[in-house]
């Protein structure tokens, strides 16, 4: 009879740590959705419930809203959440259902470049966002804005 002896599991692994980043994805997908459940709900509830309800939505209410830096971290924060979590869910979907390593490549990059180009316009409007621009005619203005 003859003795074998089993190495510690996982011992090659040890030596070579490298970022998980499956794992990572995962726990940002449940982290995100918690946060983005409170910010959406917040969001419906300042926009849809209070004040005057969905009435009192316009151009005007908007630019208020923006004023208040506040708002502008929360619609950002809002924003970049849910972008990426739905590009990371894209990414999940097109790993799991794309055989072909060229097409499964084209599609996340494809995905990433959409990603990436939708949340720089989206902070851009966000943080540069002036409904009185200088220089503007007054016939373009919104009767908010002081004349100039």
């Amino acid at each position: 009879m003859t003795t074998q002896t089993v190495e510690a599991p996982r011992s090659a692994a040890a030596a070579h740590r490298t970022t998980n980043w499956e794992k990572w994805g995962w726990i940002y997908m449940r982290a995100s959705g918690v946060l983005l459940v409170v910010l959406i709900f917040g969001h419906l509830f300042v926009n849809m419930v209070a004040g005057e309800g969905v009435k009192q939505i316009d151009f005007a209410f908007v630019a208020g809203k923006w004023a208040n830096p506040f708002w502008q971290v929360w619609d950002s924060l809002m924003l970049v959440l849910a972008l990426v979590h739905g590009s990371n869910g894209m990414r999940t979907i097109i790993n799991d259902y794309v055989a072909k390593p060229g097409i499964r490549k084209t599609l996340l990059l494809a995905v990433l470049i959409a990603c990436v180009a939708l949340v720089v316009l989206g902070l851009l409007v966000c943080w540069t966002f002036d409904p009185c621009p200088a220089g503007a005619a007054a016939a373009d203005l919104p009767s908010f804005c002081p004349a100039q």
